[in-house]
């Protein structure tokens, strides 16, 4: 397995291709619809534009194995040391550690910017996903229940952090 960053060119059909599985077959992600190719121009620009990695997990064929980002947690600027993080892996290597890999690299590269708090939004029944995040630290601090309807049903939105000892000196404004 190898650590990279990924590049729109290179890996944006991989990762439409997992986040399409995780849209159509989970509630991982509250979508409805399939996204498509040009919907990741903007997410990539959105990523680049905030200076927030995409940091990717390949295998010595050059799959994408998995991924992993962060992004804005509240658009306030008292928020600016909070991130709320995402990680998705292809169902093909699950189970393999990649997982672990990537949240470790998000963690280092947040902790790279300063930023003090991971937030991480999990479907309240995605117990693989809840006992993941717990097994690298985050801790429960809170459900909204019902906050979204798909496959015919309410879900709950559990949220996870983690707190990081970064930055040393926090400033206001």
């Amino acid at each position: 397995m190898k650590v990279i960053q990924c590049e729109q060119k290179r890996h944006a059909e991989q990762i439409l291709a997992i986040f399409n599985d995780a849209i159509i077959n989970s509630t991982a992600l509250y979508d409805y619809k399939p996204r498509t190719i040009e919907m990741m121009t903007g997410w990539f620009d959105a990523k680049s534009k905030g200076g927030f990695p995409v940091i990717g997990i390949e295998n010595d064929s050059g799959e994408l194995m998995g991924l992993g980002s962060y992004g804005i947690f509240r658009a306030w600027p008292a928020y600016k040391y909070s991130v709320e993080h995402s990680v998705y892996v292809d169902a093909r290597f699950r189970r393999q550690k990649v997982g672990k890999r990537v949240v470790r690299e998000i963690i280092a590269a947040a902790q790279g910017q300063n930023y003090h708090i991971l937030v991480g939004g999990i479907d309240a029944t995605n117990s693989a996903s809840i006992h993941f995040h717990e097994s690298l630290g985050f801790v429960h601090c809170g459900t909204i229940r019902q906050a979204g309807f798909k496959f015919g049903r309410w879900l709950d939105l559990s949220f996870y952090q983690l707190i990081m000892s970064t930055p040393s000196a926090p400033t206001d404004g």
